[in-house]
């Protein structure tokens, strides 16, 4: 079963179409909010961004094919413009004409018509939530409960009141489990996917300074990562990490049955024995009641160990074997966000640029403290880590604290990640091996002069700072990985 014309008119006028027309009884062949993403058979969303307004592009989607668009207003094109909310005044439209549906804000027309598709089948929807770690999270739960059950995920990082919509409107009547991230800027806005969404299980990774410069403190992060839980039903789990005590906490606000995790006994399930591999993987020990399991899955860093026992819960939760779950958590085709890539000159470069906290950087450079360099060298290239309010110049000192311990050489880019420098020297990193540049061309030309064979350099930043730039500048070509 698709999405139709037809179930977007119920879904906003609460009525059926009141003509018979052939494009609103076929099912769509995906919805969009890039006019350039637009095929045959398509509906254009139009929706107001930051940069620029999506009605410019409606022309454009239907040039390409989109059978519909969801606007505002009026567009320069001959199109059909019809009101789900005045379905009085819809006339027979012509079959040369667009068809353009009139609402008051897309947005939330397009929030309506994914909440109308959710109600309509009945999976088990896993939100996973938290301040780092939640792509990966959601992942690897989707590989563990793919083992039993057919389930779908949110692809990428659609994990926002965009992002949650569109992935439900991929939803089918397959569907056993759908795995969702659900990512938050300020208090309020978990609580709104949830009510279009309505998991039933609920997974936090943890809290952290991540968008404190926009939520305002570490208690308003919280407080709306809890809100995941506070909608969960009584017969649902709250899945939540022993380990950080904003998380553990987090079981007053529920209704559901709480299951926690951890690296101590006290908690449901729990891990100990832990043993880096280095870019081969961890092995650990499951606990879970009598059950002792000896692990190993391809999940690389320590702090890997936590994303397994996350994914290993919702396994528990959901019925599964052990069986079922570590062949999930060893799952091999699982694209987590660290990237392993050759580089010039005979080093490897350690590609974590998709997004950078405190919390995970510092999870980065333990994972580089763990690998065995032989001959060559640590290098850590760090970028400036955006978003972090007051915590911004104590959560760049304390990664220049870590990496001080860890690499032999250190280079930031970006008047934050100063800190980062000034706190590695002060730590006891030798003043001649750190080095600040300005720009990423800068970083390049000098990186390309000093990592040589052996050398292992993690390239880190948040996404603004467009890190992954550098590591494009010193990867191997393709034709020369052999």
């Amino acid at each position: 079963m698709m999405l139709s014309l037809e179930d977007v008119w119920q879904a906003l006028s609460g009525q059926t179409f009141p003509f018979e027309d052939s494009r609103f009884k076929q099912g769509l062949t995906s919805v969009v909010i890039d006019s350039r993403l637009a095929e045959p058979g398509s509906l254009f969303v139009a929706l107001h961004g930051e940069r620029t307004d999506g009605h410019k592009y409606v022309a454009h989607a239907v040039s390409r094919g989109a059978i519909a668009a969801l606007v505002e207003a009026s567009v320069d094109l001959n199109c059909a413009l019809i009101d789900p909310q005045q379905p009085e005044s819809v006339s027979p439209i012509a079959a040369e004409q667009a068809i353009c549906i009139k609402v008051d804000n897309t947005l939330e027309a397009l929030q309506q018509i994914a909440g109308y598709w959710r109600n309509r089948f009945s999976p088990v929807v896993v939100g996973v939530t938290g301040s780092v770690g939640k792509t990966s999270t959601k992942e690897i739960i989707a590989a563990v409960l793919s083992r039993r059950y057919v389930t779908g995920k949110s692809r990428g990082n659609l994990n926002n009141e965009i992002g949650v919509p569109l992935t439900l409107l991929e939803m089918d009547d397959r569907y056993e489990y759908m795995v969702l991230e659900m990512g938050m800027y300020d208090v309020g806005e978990i609580a709104d996917l949830c009510r279009i969404a309505k998991p039933s299980i609920g997974v936090v990774t943890n809290v952290g300074p991540v968008h404190l410069e926009r939520a305002g403190s570490i208690e308003r992060i919280a407080q709306g990562k809890t809100e995941l839980v506070e909608t969960l039903p009584p017969n649902g789990w709250a899945i939540l990490n022993a380990d950080d005590p904003l998380v553990s906490a987090m079981v007053e606000k529920t209704n559901a049955r709480p299951f926690f995790y951890g690296l101590t006994d006290d908690a449901d399930l729990w891990a100990d024995s832990i043993e880096s591999e280095g870019l081969d993987g961890i092995r650990f020990r499951f606990h879970y009641g009598k059950d002792v399991l000896h692990v190993r899955v391809p999940l690389i860093g320590r702090h890997s160990v936590h994303t397994a026992l996350r994914a290993a819960a919702v396994g528990l939760v959901a019925g599964l074997s052990w069986e079922e779950i570590v062949s999930g958590l060893q799952d091999s085709d699982v694209q987590l966000r660290l990237v392993v890539a050759r580089g010039l000159h005979g080093a490897t470069l350690l590609d974590d640029t998709y997004n950078a906290s405190p919390a995970s950087t510092l999870a980065a450079l333990n994972l580089l403290a763990d690998l065995d360099v032989g001959h060559g060298r640590r290098i850590g290239v760090l970028g400036d880590m955006l978003e972090l309010g007051s915590y911004e110049e104590e959560g760049h000192r304390l990664v220049g604290a870590r990496a001080a311990d860890v690499v032999d050489a250190l280079i930031t880019i970006g008047s934050r990640a100063r800190w980062i420098a000034e706190e590695a020297v002060a730590a006891g990193l030798v003043k001649s091996q750190v080095r600040r540049v300005h720009g990423i061309p800068a970083a390049v030309a000098l990186l390309r002069e000093m990592i040589g064979p052996g050398d292992v350099v993690l390239v880190k930043g948040s996404r603004g700072s467009s890190m992954d730039e550098i590591v494009s500048a010193l990867s191997l070509p393709r034709d020369e990985e052999q």
